[in-house]
């Protein structure tokens, strides 16, 4: 049985920072490409950052420099390093395993100003 389960959300004022845990199990996850997505209020969900199999990472142009994935494979578990957040980044976080098409539940992200 697929599982991704997303922790660390929570409540941050402007210029403040998060860690976003996606853990997996039920998958083969040292092979599988990881993303994490994000979906404010009356928007589409977008792809926020990815993390391929060796380690390659990309990122939207709105969070470069401000967030890092990150995956540990002895733990199946994909990090979101968020820094100098702001009210724009307000949205529930998903991980995603795409070999799997699996999403997580999401962790709610708040930014107040």
């Amino acid at each position: 049985q697929v599982q991704l389960v997303e922790s660390g959300g929570g409540l941050v004022q402007a210029g403040g920072s998060l860690r976003l845990s996606c853990q997996s199990s039920g998958i083969i996850f040292a092979i599988n490409v990881m993303d994490w997505y994000r979906q404010a209020p009356g928007k589409q969900r977008e792809l926020v950052a990815t993390i391929l199999v060796g380690g390659g990472t990309n990122y939207a142009d709105s969070v470069k420099g401000r967030f890092t994935i990150s995956r540990d494979n002895v733990k199946n578990t994909v990090y979101l390093q968020m820094n100098n957040l702001n009210p724009g980044d307000t949205a529930v976080y998903y991980c995603y395993a795409r070999r799997y098409d699996y999403w997580g539940q999401g962790t709610q992200v708040t930014v107040s100003s």
